[in-house]
């Protein structure tokens, strides 16, 4: 859905206000941006939310409604394709003894989840090195919170981007059910709703279509990683159950077969699990 609104040739003037918006510039020219977001077909599956090509920057935007700790990592991956793509596209020669002269790569992340998170905030790929490690490479990214009430003033200096933080809002809102039905209806609501002068409003009636589409799929892959999580803490919560019960076994006050039984597996399972501890 982001990258309906801000990641086409038809809505640049929209990219250009939202550029604006977090550099705090003033370009006028939507004609200055070019679109270099990369298609699934063309890199292996890899694919990114927004990328253009402004003055003498390389922007790499990224909506996330979950929080994703390893952006700078998914990041600095799609920053090396796009810059492989531009050292094609503009014939520079890599290996010479010229110095190349490159767009000044700046990654953001526009966080619209539902925890809790500041208003701004760094993410490092050093966080994921060893602590007291010297790493030959750092990626920054800005994480922007935009849901209704944060960053005000991101929100009101580019209008698409606050009336998008206030279609999320709505939808979640009318979602009253929880499900795939009541998220459709939401959504139909939230659209028809939607005070008339937003400038995003005409653009979503013409494609209501495809907007629902959109939002339906980041729902049901934001409801199926909270099932992910679940089963995950579920597995935590289930290992260490059983890591209690192998000490208890080492220690001599249950046997094998009592603590099989309280771990709901056969003895051989837990006779397995004991001889990988």
């Amino acid at each position: 859905m982001f990258n309906f609104l801000f990641g086409s040739e038809e809505n640049k003037a929209w990219t250009l206000s939202l550029y604006n918006a977090v550099n705090g510039s003033s370009y006028t020219d939507p004609d200055a941006i070019q679109i270099t977001t990369i298609k699934e077909v063309m890199y292996l599956g890899m694919h990114n939310d927004v990328s253009f090509l402004i003055a003498e920057e390389m922007a790499l935007y990224e909506q996330q409604s979950t929080y994703n700790p390893n952006m700078p990592l998914r990041l600095l991956q799609y920053a090396g394709n796009l810059y492989e793509k531009y050292v094609k596209e503009n014939k520079l020669n890599k290996y010479g003894s010229g110095l190349l002269q490159l767009p000044v790569p700046k990654l953001v992340v526009f966080y619209n989840g539902t925890m809790d998170q500041a208003d701004e905030k760094i993410l490092r790929l050093s966080e994921s090195f060893p602590e007291g490690a010297d790493p030959d490479i750092e990626v920054k990214v800005r994480m922007l919170n935009v849901n209704v009430g944060r960053n005000k003033e991101l929100l009101n200096a580019c209008k698409p981007l606050g009336e998008y933080a206030w279609l999320v809002e709505e939808v979640r809102r009318n979602n009253t059910t929880k499900d795939e039905e009541g998220m459709s209806s939401a959504i139909d609501k939230a659209i028809s709703t939607m005070p008339k002068e937003y400038l995003i409003k005409p653009f979503l009636e013409a494609h209501r279509a495809e907007v629902k589409g959109m939002l339906l799929t980041e729902y049901n892959e934001a409801e199926q990683m909270e099932l992910f999580k679940e089963d995950g803490r579920r597995e935590g919560r289930a290992e260490g159950i059983i890591d209690t019960l192998i000490s208890l076994v080492k220690d001599g006050i249950l046997s094998i077969k009592d603590a099989a039984k309280r771990a709901g597996i056969t003895e051989t399972a837990f006779e397995q699990k004991m001889s990988t501890k």
